[in-house]
């Protein structure tokens, strides 16, 4: 089966990965690490103003020095595209806001609540979270199901490799997961009944320990800005954007299919699965070419966001159109 996919990428095996040179053009390579050097203090105190480093054992140089391990042909949008123009309702509403009022997000000290089918329950500190995993970038296309996209290299380690510590029982069918809400002291955003808070999202078990799923801590060689949603979210790449869910509180293994937000809120255009497929318009906009941030012209939007090749195997004999 074919859907068209451009050039496969390549993803390295941790036994095989290459050096950042080995899977990055030059051009790329000697400006991101000018930006690193040379630009990095400003940028943390202007996109991180709460990001405590020492509470995650993690130094800056373990992002800056995370070796890429899947690479596309595709440019990376500019550090400034990709923390500047998102999606983050709960730090408001406009694309710039998240930006805005990135220094309210709470990020110190920040905790993840592990529950359900699972041998290994409990409250694990965002220290106990990131110890174990070497960071790695991984250079993803991310699809908005607002018909807009970008090319990010995120930092961070394997989802499944995370979920695997925790022991899922043979009743874990879904992985659920949450973000942070304080009803006392809400964020912008969750003060309006736009969604039902707290933000919820859900994948099947076999798609959350696929090894493209990735558990995103930083981008461009620094930790996650606030605005991305720090200190950690998923990116799920052959998803749309609202699956790859920001400043995870809870994962929560269940039996039965989890809620989640959008699906909740406008069951009609946001499915469970919300898998890209340029076939499956939205109700209100067409699906089938999308606007790439930084770029003149629109471009056709690939079955699976152009990873079909990889995950199409976990929809045999499902219908797409149906189960959107």
């Amino acid at each position: 089966m074919s859907f068209g996919f451009r050039k496969k990428p390549r993803f390295l095996s941790p036994s095989a990965r290459l050096s950042e040179n080995d899977v990055t053009d030059e051009r790329l390579f000697n400006r991101r690490r000018h930006f690193i050097k040379a630009g990095a203090a400003l940028s943390m105190a202007a996109y991180l103003p709460q990001l405590a480093l020492s509470a995650t054992d993690k130094p800056a140089d373990k992002y800056a020095d995370a070796q890429t391990t899947y690479s596309l042909d595709d440019e990376p949008n500019s550090y400034d595209d990709i923390t500047s123009y998102n999606n983050f309702y709960e730090l408001g509403y406009s694309k710039s806001d998240p930006l805005d009022n990135a220094a309210l997000l709470p990020l110190d000290p920040w905790s993840v609540e592990i529950a359900g089918e699972c041998a290994k329950p409990g409250t694990y500190t965002l220290e106990d979270i990131l110890k174990p995993h070497d960071f790695e970038e991984r250079i993803y296309r991310l699809r908005c199901v607002e018909a807009w996209s970008m090319v990010v290299p995120w930092i961070g380690f394997s989802l499944g490799d995370l979920l695997k510590r925790f022991e899922p029982t043979s009743k874990a069918k879904y992985v659920a997961f949450e973000t942070l809400y304080d009803e006392k002291k809400p964020l912008p955003g969750q003060r309006r009944n736009v969604l039902q808070w707290p933000y919820r999202e859900g994948l099947r078990i076999d798609e959350a320990m696929h090894p493209l799923a990735f558990m995103v801590t930083g981008l461009y060689g620094q930790p996650l800005p606030a605005q991305n949603g720090a200190p950690l979210r998923l990116m799920v790449p052959w998803k749309y954007g609202f699956k790859s869910i920001k400043s995870i509180v809870k994962i929560h293994f269940m039996e039965n299919e989890p809620q989640t937000s959008w699906n909740l809120s406008a069951p009609s255009e946001y499915g469970f699965y919300a898998n890209v497929n340029p076939s499956v318009n939205h109700p209100r906009w067409s699906q089938n070419r999308e606007r790439v941030i930084g770029k003149f012209f629109k471009q056709d939007t690939l079955m699976f966001n152009g990873y079909a090749d990889d995950v199409a195997s976990l929809y045999t004999g499902m219908d797409l159109k149906k189960y959107f």
